[in-house]
């Protein structure tokens, strides 16, 4: 690490802690050229990832938006708020996790509405009648079907 003193390359650790909220490392150095003391932050640098939208308009993922969706999805279930953020976190790892620097919007509700089937089957309903933009009455009961089946196959 560049000492901000004198330039010199080289400079020793003297004491490493983690930030309260967990996301940044304080360092602190100690040049051995000048032997002055100065502090730096090391964080972990994420690849933004860019949903791109149906229409082709593309925006910054944002996590909170899939909480507000299966939140509305939920909405007078019995869900616990717990189960939801750990859905949260189950699909930005998993967003995260595929390396792409696009993901689509279809693509995002699809990995929701596989978490909602195992949390929530009315709630799995809801987020699959606005996600899959249900025209009829013959769509939605279709895809109930579908999830009954899936539910007791027959053997």
């Amino acid at each position: 690490m560049k000492c901000i003193f004198c330039g010199c390359m080289d400079s020793k650790v003297i004491d490493s802690r983690v930030t309260d909220d967990g996301s940044t490392i304080r360092r602190r150095r100690e040049c051995i050229s000048c032997q002055k003391r100065f502090t730096t932050y090391e964080k972990v640098e994420v690849t933004p990832v860019l949903v791109v939208k149906n229409n082709g308009n593309r925006q910054a993922f944002d996590p909170m938006k899939i909480k507000i969706g299966i939140m509305k999805a939920c909405e007078k279930r019995p869900v616990p708020i717990a189960k939801i953020d750990k859905l949260v976190s189950s699909i930005e790892h998993q967003i995260y996790n595929l390396l792409a620097q696009e993901v689509t919007s279809k693509r995002i509700g699809n990995m929701v509405m596989e978490g909602l089937k195992e949390l929530d089957e009315v709630a799995y309903v809801r987020f699959a009648s606005v996600h899959r933009e249900f025209k009829d009455i013959n769509t939605l009961l279709s895809e109930i079907e579908s999830l009954v089946q899936d539910k007791n196959p027959k053997s």
